[in-house]
């Protein structure tokens, strides 16, 4: 078949169209995209600029522990240190430093970008969070102290004082002394037992120093907050009755660290632990201790101040730690024996 000129130019038109058509729907499309691109590339670079360059005054900034990114960049806008909080997730993602926030108390300013404050939030934290728990003895709190602060144990033993490093989580400077961490935990302690407690403890016919003797044995004692009231109760009808208190928690306290255990508070106590000589084995002296056992946490503290009346006068917990109470020695011994041997 032999094509006219006519059809032939015709067809070569068509697919020059085509063609044509072809290239500027590409076109079109490679310029929205450029398009895109620009604008995402500038919504990125002022995202992650600083706020204001010329504003160098000091922000404190903190990160609470265990505190997502979302919510440090929440937090970050809402100080009016960074532009945006999707800019500065994205960053810290791309970044890989998602994992090395570390919480704490920082100094920003805005005239940081982006990217200095998310380093920034890696190091140079200049406060430490630090959480000492109820009943933790004096050793125990200064082991974690040693830990995160460099201090010696005994450097920290010197100046605290047994009963009144209130239980807490504390934000403290990195560069704190021994005499200082416990001057805070001191404070703390003088801040919850509040001068109206210190009040009402009278009723019971305690001094505030011995209400923390009683509530530092309390604490040991005691596993719930309904247990603890009841324990305390009954602990002070011993006293006033002059009755040994015949309590587990002294005698821990008394025998100290054991290394096989590697715990300051024995587990499993004895009969020949029931005679050792001490002023702090409430099975052979009477009265309370000299000091107190333990730092004591606030539900104790509140136990001793207002403690539940009972017709009890025994406790015993069981292996799993649930208490049974007793009005009478027969009743007690019957428990000793069905929960205890």
């Amino acid at each position: 078949m032999i094509l006219s000129p006519e059809n032939s130019e015709g067809r070569l038109l068509m697919k020059s169209n085509k063609t044509y058509s072809f290239i500027s729907r590409f076109a079109v499309f490679f310029f929205i995209l450029m398009a895109i691109g620009w604008v995402a590339w500038f919504w990125w670079k002022d995202s992650i600029t600083p706020v204001d360059t010329t504003n160098t005054t000091p922000v404190l900034f903190v990160v609470k522990s265990g505190e997502g990114v979302k919510s440090i960049a929440a937090n970050l806008t809402q100080q009016n240190l960074i532009r945006s909080p999707t800019g500065f997730y994205i960053l810290v993602k791309v970044l890989g430093l998602e994992k090395q926030i570390q919480a704490g108390d920082f100094r920003l300013n805005p005239s940081m970008d982006a990217r200095t404050i998310a380093y920034e939030l890696t190091h140079g934290i200049l406060d430490l969070w630090v959480t000492t728990l109820e009943g933790w003895r004096d050793e125990e709190v200064a082991a974690k102290i040693a830990k995160d602060f460099d201090i010696p144990e005994q450097q920290f033993i010197t100046y605290s004082k047994e009963g009144y490093m209130f239980p807490d989580t504390y934000l403290i400077p990195r560069d704190a002394t021994a005499a200082a961490i416990t001057t805070i935990m001191f404070n703390n302690f003088d801040k919850k037992f509040t001068d109206t407690m210190k009040q009402d403890v009278g009723k019971t016919g305690l001094t505030t120093e011995k209400a923390v003797i009683l509530a530092s044995i309390v604490e040991r004692e005691g596993r719930s907050t309904l247990d603890r009231p009841v324990i305390a109760g009954i602990l002070l009808k011993r006293l006033k009755a002059d009755w040994p208190l015949q309590v587990d928690a002294t005698l821990q306290y008394a025998l100290g660290y054991q290394s096989y255990e590697k715990t300051w508070w024995k587990k499993y106590l004895t009969e020949e632990d029931k005679n050792i000589v001490s002023p702090y084995n409430t099975y052979r002296n009477t009265g309370l201790p000299p000091g107190p056992i333990c730092n004591p946490g606030l539900e104790s503290l509140q136990a001793v101040v207002y403690p539940k009346d009972s017709e009890y006068w025994y406790y015993l917990h069981d292996p799993s730690g649930v208490v049974h109470y007793a009005t009478t020695i027969e009743e007690h011994n019957a428990n000793i024996s069905k929960y205890l041997q």
